[in-house]
């Protein structure tokens, strides 16, 4: 009875095995130490946005100051200053730290958990016959192994951190930026918390602008990650095997395997760049705008002499601080889509090692006859 004809994973199937092998690292008596290092940065965090929120508040007296041209509050101030700005870098220092810690900790155990996986057991011999995704195992797990663990605690922390400034200072926008009150053809608009309705606004269109130009980015990433792929497994084999028996032709295949694989990678780089040209040009726009959009919407607040100098800042500042909350998918759209790779490659790997030791396989005298054709990396 021929076997059944092989399909490709999808992304789902792929996330899914990549955890249940990744989420190892936090099980277990060893465990303790990666929960610690949680809590270490769940800490540290809170204590930055605490710190944040004062140097917000320091903003507002300071140029308040600058505003009564009061020299014994700008001298006060400056003293205030102080203390926030040693405890923004310790904790700045500390927060990294844990982070690269944890880091550190889950790939070792995460690599070692492949080694074990892809070298016992005769693994290594019997994956070249098996169907699946798993070319370069070697560089699946030295490079996809090392995005997998260090980008998930980047992005959480970020996302975490996002969530709760955009709590905290969606609060400041509210109280600082009152409500906005508009007089036009003899009607009186009053529109409360509008600071925080504009942020809100502006941070969509920013966020679905990201989205819509950096949709395919994924599939880029894991194209060009495919094509290094090749490139550095063909020159191994080259080295390895001696061109003349590596290659068909004994005087020019190997050079034209090698090159065919290089115009592969240039032409998937190319690609790669035009994505992250696109991604650039609404990320910078969003950075160039954001603190002028926060001013200029305090201005007619301002010039009715209804907020201080000190409060405009305070506001443009928090507007800033919200607006990035806000865009965290938009700032960590190109980085979710690497880790989403890497980890597609990871699973895609595991998901061949799994089909070795499965019941009713044939042995490896019938799998060398029936060796298949490599669709690609």
């Amino acid at each position: 009875m021929p076997p059944d004809p092989y399909l490709l994973p999808d992304e789902k199937r792929l996330i899914s095995r990549f955890w249940q092998s990744a989420s190892g690292f936090w099980r277990g008596p060893p465990a303790w130490r990666a929960w610690f290092l949680i809590a270490l940065l769940i800490a540290t965090t809170l204590l930055q946005l605490l710190t944040q929120y004062g140097l917000n508040f320091w903003n507002r007296d300071f140029f308040n100051a600058i505003e009564r041209r009061d020299g014994p509050e700008l001298w006060t101030q400056a003293l205030h200053f102080a203390p926030l700005a040693a405890a923004s870098l310790s904790l700045a220092i500390v927060s990294v730290w844990a982070r690269m810690t944890m880091q550190r900790k889950w790939r070792e155990w995460l690599s070692n958990h492949l080694y074990d996986y892809w070298l016992g057991k005769g693994h290594s011999r019997r994956l070249r016959f098996m169907l699946g995704e798993h070319q370069t195992p070697e560089y699946r797990i030295a490079e996809d192994a090392r995005v997998a663990t260090d980008l998930p605690i980047d992005l959480t922390l970020g996302l975490f951190s996002s969530l709760l400034t955009a709590v905290i200072f969606i609060g400041v926008l509210w109280s600082v930026g009152g409500n906005l009150v508009i007089n036009g053809f003899g009607l009186v608009l009053g529109i409360p918390g509008y600071l925080v309705i504009a942020v809100f606004v502006y941070s969509m269109l920013v966020t679905a602008a990201m989205m819509l130009i950096a949709r395919r980015l994924t599939r880029v990433m894991e194209d060009n990650k495919r094509a290094e792929a090749e490139l550095r497994a063909i020159g191994a084999h080259l080295r390895e095997s001696g061109e003349g028996t590596a290659m068909p032709d004994r005087q020019n295949g190997g050079r034209r395997a090698i090159g065919a694989a290089l115009d592969e990678v240039i032409a998937q780089w190319l690609a790669y760049c035009w994505q992250l040209m696109r991604m650039t040009l609404v990320s910078h726009t969003n950075t160039l705008l954001t603190p002028f959009v926060g001013l200029l919407l305090c201005m007619p607040k301002y010039l009715a002499a209804t907020m201080t100098l000190g409060e405009v800042v305070q506001a443009a500042a928090a507007f800033a601080l919200v607006q990035g909350a806000f865009n965290w998918i938009t700032d960590s759209y190109g980085r979710l889509a690497e880790w989403t790779s890497s980890a597609n490659r990871v699973a895609s790997l595991l998901l061949a090692l799994d089909q070795i030791d499965r019941p009713g396989l044939p042995d490896e005298s019938t799998k060398a006859s029936q060796l298949p054709v490599d669709a690609g990396q």
